[in-house]
């Protein structure tokens, strides 16, 4: 992909559907007893993964662009599936599917991809293994090949060392099935799309502050989800409309869940010219109309409880401080080693390809503002979030940008470098 600078972005948008909201109602519904409606689905590669993995394990699934109906069976009519389970590039596929397999009495081998093959499992397999699921793979169950046979688990209670969305999830999905309660508690509270979609499809969710409870042998009943626009996704967008000189942007429908909004404080904190407008509370995902023009931002520090709410946002976070004034430092996010890249290393390198004073600490990084950057040829490395990064560093970067491995953004925005087309005319 080749990109140059622009003169503004201008325009009222739509983001895809939320990511993590579109993987669990496809999940939800495959386990659910009855049909589920979903709306604003995105059909990026990982959601499709998700739809893939329970059509092997015997769900009728329907998709069709943005709209999905699944026939649910239950749990007990999920089917021993007949092939390996490849999920691709989808850490929320492979982790929360676990915690569903949990609840089985067959055996299912999982793969992924190169990158999904050094993603650590552990955090996951080794709560389900208490929970008495038999799994292996790899350095006894951290990396794929994963294989699991599960049924007659046990409820616990179990203290994650991690704020993290997938493994509480994971667990809560397999204490569905099991004999007791169990509950999950985390050092700071991590999103919370579960719970609130549980509760959607008639589950029992007890939250005590960062402790979550599920009773055992609950029934799920289909329903209707409506899919806001992706946080993550418009991310990228509100970072371009407070950095790209004349521009101003209305990004329609986003969502606005409490446990994602960290980019928001961001962006107030670096004191972003944005405006939330239309919000709606009353769904099972509260979202807003976010409308941002070009701002003079400032360094800022970031770190502690915000970083779960803005994890995947700390790529182009990372960009907007190269042209706020003064320094901006990232801490508490050795998280980011373990997703798609080691996006520390990833973003500081690439940025610094483009002329971007940053570097790398243990678990975070320091970028100095504000910047001029220069186009260069850069590297996604196969992760989405790094791709759309650099399209967005594209449009302040002067001179003609050379993106490598650009696919990489279909796994979560398909047509993310067309709007950004569209938006620059």
């Amino acid at each position: 992909m080749k990109l140059s600078h622009v003169q503004r972005l201008k325009g009222v948008m739509k983001v895809p559907g939320d990511k993590s909201i579109s993987h669990r109602s496809v999940m939800f519904g495959a386990i659910a007893e009855g049909k589920t409606k979903v709306t604003g689905f995105l059909p990026g590669d990982d959601c499709l993964s998700t739809i893939d993995c329970f059509r092997k394990l015997g769900v009728n699934i329907h998709q069709e662009d943005d709209y999905v109906e699944i026939d649910g069976n239950g749990i007990e009519g999920l089917k021993e599936p007949q092939e390996v389970l490849d999920v691709g590039n989808s850490g929320t596929t492979i982790r929360l599917m676990l915690g569903a397999l949990a609840n089985t009495p067959f055996h299912s081998c999982i793969i992924g991809d190169k990158s999904i093959a050094k993603r650590p499992m552990k955090r996951v397999t080794v709560p389900l293994t208490e929970m008495g699921v038999a799994i292996d793979g790899r350095a006894e169950g951290n990396f794929t090949p994963l294989s699991i046979r599960g049924g007659n688990t046990k409820g616990i209670q179990y203290t994650s060392p991690v704020a993290s969305g997938q493994v509480k999830s994971a667990i809560l999905l397999a204490g569905l099935g099991a004999e007791g309660v169990t509950s999950v508690s985390e050092p700071h509270k991590s999103r919370d799309h579960t719970e609130r979609m549980l509760q959607a499809f008639g589950v029992n969710v007890q939250v005590d502050g960062l402790t979550v409870s599920i009773e055992g042998k609950q029934k799920l009943k289909g329903t209707n989800i409506e899919v806001p626009g992706d946080i993550s996704s418009a991310a990228f967008f509100l970072a371009a409309g407070a950095i790209v000189p004349e521009s101003e942007l209305t990004i329609q429908k986003v969502g606005m869940n409490p446990t994602r909004t960290g980019i928001i404080d961001v962006l107030q904190l670096m004191g972003a010219d944005l405006s939330i407008e239309n919000a709606q509370n009353e769904a099972i995902e509260p979202f807003a109309d976010l409308h941002i023009k070009k701002s003079s931002l400032k360094g800022i520090e970031i770190g502690g409880e915000l970083i779960p709410r803005l994890i995947d946002e700390i790529p182009i976070i990372a960009l907007m401080a190269t042209q706020a004034e003064g320094t901006t430092v990232i801490k508490d996010a050795a998280e980011l080693k373990v997703k798609e890249t080691n996006r520390i290393d990833t973003v500081v390198n690439e940025l610094k390809k483009l002329g971007a004073n940053i570097e790398a600490t243990e678990d975070g990084m320091i970028i100095h503002g504000k910047t001029r950057l220069v186009a260069s040829s850069v590297d996604s490395h196969g992760d989405h979030r790094i791709g759309m990064m650099l399209g967005i560093a594209s449009c302040i970067a002067t001179g003609e940008m050379t993106i490598n491995n650009s696919d990489a953004v279909r796994v979560s925005y398909p047509g993310f470098f067309d709007q950004l087309n569209e938006l620059s005319r």
